[in-house]
């Protein structure tokens, strides 16, 4: 990263940001708070893509203002950057799928998500139900191109859909398949399957599940209801099929987590870890943004998602730097949160610390807010924090709300899931939001989601209370733990070793 040209623009464009510890929560400034998310949601950044420059100075600017605040670099770390050299995937620019006589073209009724360069010419199709193991009875599929349902027979949902894919083409490949081909059948618009898939994608270094290294051609198309092709298939009858593809490549494209540390106050508890979170990438510009782009405006600030979120880390860094609680606090700026929680992910899998010392997660998200006098809590009810976050919160005149659409599954849809998942106890501390109406629609993931039109008196309420929690549990005796029954219970009892 070029700390140079970062620390002169950000000297010309913004002299006026505070680089110094401030005072603890109470003191905690609307000026500072607005301030910050004017930088770190300005065009200037390009919103902050994972892998652009944008998102690199966004990671200098907070790595330099939590030094300031007091944090110094993990052990084993020379600085606050904690690199992660993801693989860029390309997407074949060559592709195209013949079924009998109807033709499928790359990009717009067929979209290839794995596999190697290969063209089949003349290959037997076969349908195979949902593409499950039961469907393979009494089927020899061995160098043939399979056809499935797409999803799973009892749930077409999009989660679903999506966390069947690599087993279905796990097994397809197992069975002897050349190529498997999904039928897209969502209760979406073709449309917002195509706003994930067919593109350049990121995925973290070495992981096998990308599937670019596969031999076996995955896929999805667009059937044309009107055609009976895949009827006739259905049926057992014997079509012929044309696949080709020129292949996935990969380039290497590094990113930063920001990651430091203040040492706790207590002899004792500072050898414990309150581990704040919060991810400061964005979607980017124009058509990698996902959304809608207007004649004047194509870039994606985020200042909602997640630059609220960033500007409440940073100024809990501020406050707890200025007089460090009893627990120790490791602060974990993460970058490539959009692309699938990886930069939580790989930090879950390179701890700075041992995993069972983080005795709690305090993650912050945020997809808008349609309620200026709640804060909603994703996880509130689950890890014995309850009493502490209405404590935090009504200090600045806010009431605490649990997540209101448990059907969105946000828990498993933010940072924090990285490290329930390895059973630290964890919740993500959102803006007040009471359903995902069209106030929250107006701006998430959309250029309109800019910094002037923050409600600032809120948005400083906020930040405080998330500051003061953060210092409630790091001072509190007694530790966060998940609630019995919970989901993650049993991974916090193998982690802290607990029967």
């Amino acid at each position: 990263m070029k700390q140079l040209i970062t620390f002169i623009l950000l000297a010309i464009c913004f002299p006026f940001l505070p680089i110094q510890a401030q005072a603890p929560a109470d003191a905690i400034t609307k000026t500072q708070v607005k301030s910050d998310l004017y930088f770190l949601a300005s065009d200037f950044l390009k919103g902050r893509r994972t892998g652009s420059i944008g998102n690199d100075i966004a990671a200098e600017y907070i790595a330099t203002q939590i030094q300031a605040a007091g944090f110094k670099p993990a052990p084993g770390m020379e600085n606050y950057f904690q690199t992660i050299n993801f693989e860029t995937i390309i997407p074949p620019s060559e592709g195209a799928l013949k079924l009998n006589n109807t033709e499928y073209q790359l990009g717009e009724d067929l979209l290839l998500i794995t596999g190697a360069a290969a063209d089949y010419k003349k290959a037997t199709a076969v349908f195979a139900g949902h593409g499950l193991e039961a469907d393979y009875q009494g089927l020899d599929v061995k160098g043939k191109v399979v056809f499935v349902q797409g999803g799973r027979p009892d749930d077409n949902s999009r989660q679903a859909t999506f966390e069947a894919m690599t087993s279905k083409k796990q097994l397809a490949e197992k069975m002897g398949a050349v190529g498997l081909i999904e039928i897209y059948n969502m209760n979406r618009p073709w449309s917002y399957f195509q706003r994930y898939f067919g593109r350049k994608s990121m995925n973290l270094p070495n992981d096998e599940s990308d599937g670019s290294g596969d031999k076996i051609i995955y896929g999805w198309i667009q059937a044309n209801r009107e055609v009976d092709d895949l009827k006739q298939m259905q049926d057992g009858k014997k079509l012929t099929v044309q696949l080709s593809s020129s292949g996935f490549k990969k380039e290497v494209n590094p990113s930063h987590n920001v990651v430091g540390i203040l040492e706790g106050s207590d002899p004792e508890l500072k050898n414990e870890y309150i581990l704040l979170s919060a991810h400061f990438d964005h979607v980017g510009v124009g058509k990698q943004g996902g959304g809608t782009i207007t004649e004047t405006d194509s870039i994606f600030n985020g200042a909602r998602d997640n630059g609220a979120g960033t500007v409440a880390l940073l100024s809990a860094a501020r406050a707890l730097g200025q007089n460090p609680p009893k627990r120790s606090v490791l602060y974990l700026a993460c970058t490539a949160e959009e692309i699938g929680l990886l930069g939580s992910r790989y930090f879950a899998e390179h701890p700075v610390v041992p995993l069972n010392q983080i005795v709690f997660n305090l993650n912050i998200d945020n997809g808008g807010y349609n309620d200026t006098s709640i804060i909603t809590v994703v996880g509130f009810g689950r890890t014995g924090t309850d009493d502490l976050i209405r404590t935090a919160s009504e200090r600045y005149g806010l009431k605490t709300i649990n997540d209101p659409s448990p059907g969105q599954g946000l828990f498993d849809r933010s940072d924090n899931v990285s490290f329930a998942r390895k059973g630290i106890p964890a919740l993500t501390f959102s803006l007040g939001f009471t359903d995902f109406d069209a106030e929250i629609m107006k701006y998430y993931h959309q250029v309109t989601d800019n910094p002037d039109n923050m409600d600032y008196d809120y948005l400083h309420k906020y930040v405080q209370s998330y500051a003061r929690l953060a210092r409630l549990v790091a001072d509190d005796a007694k530790r966060p733990q998940w609630i019995k029954g919970d989901k993650y219970e049993e991974a916090g009892k193998a982690l802290y070793n607990k029967q």
